[in-house]
């Protein structure tokens, strides 16, 4: 059975709580005692943003960055925590230096992934809110999950004088060529897959289906449907 997967909306929670903190039990519980393997490459400083997280954290976690062959490695790890940024730097990297072609072969390994890290993880990239920065030479991510997740997801603001598109109509623009559902994940929201069951928590979500009006998806519900559909 492919290893568990704890797909987070973003790592800074609203209100200036310490980075993770509205996490902290889930990541515990997910990662458990495993040595964690930290994908740094959606940031420029990867130093700076490795030792970021490790210290908001405190686990055990490795800088696959600093490993000679990051693929190798990637390869025979047990979990990888892929960190937040701009998604399309991150695609780039991960398959420039093999690591994607390796995550995609070692479906065990147990994965996390916090905004452009959960991205990574579906189908393809392409809910992601980053701008393409470099072109990653192709959209397809790791599928880890069957659906598309969009991280951050803002809800439509009936006051804001914004004229460009909002996060609902962008999502509907999607579901103009693609039948795949889309998870907008709220600020604090994360999915967790453990074997075969999903469950949402955190914060709310909203789920779009092509054709169908938004679904509210509250925090505690059982999703699994959503691997299995």
């Amino acid at each position: 059975m492919p290893g568990d997967v704890l797909l987070l909306s973003n790592s800074r929670p609203p209100g200036g709580a310490e980075p993770f903190a509205h996490a902290r039990e889930v990541l515990a519980r997910h990662l458990g005692d495993r040595t964690a393997w930290f994908l740094p490459y959606a940031q420029a400083d990867h130093d700076a943003y490795f030792s970021w997280v490790r210290d908001a954290l405190g686990v055990d976690l490795r800088p696959l960055h600093r490993e000679p062959d990051p693929a190798a490695t990637a390869a025979a790890a047990d979990a990888v925590f892929v960190g937040g940024g701009n998604t399309f730097r991150l695609l780039h990297d991960v398959r420039r230096l093999g690591v994607l072609e390796a995550l995609r072969a070692n479906d065990a390994c147990r994965y996390t992934g916090s905004s452009a890290g959960t991205n990574l993880a579906c189908p393809t990239v392409r809910t992601t809110n980053d701008m393409p920065i470099v072109d990653p030479g192709g959209l397809d991510a790791l599928a880890r999950v069957p659906f598309q997740v969009n991280p951050h997801y803002l809800d439509p603001d009936p006051a804001s004088t914004h004229q460009g598109e909002t996060r609902e109509e962008r999502i509907r623009e999607f579901h103009e060529v693609d039948d795949v559902q889309v998870v907008g994940l709220r600020e604090g929201a994360w999915l967790h897959r453990s074997g075969e069951h999903l469950t949402l928590d955190g914060n709310s979500a909203r789920l779009f289906r092509q054709g169908e009006e938004p679904l509210e998806l509250t925090p505690g519900t059982d999703v699994s449907w959503l691997i299995s559909s």
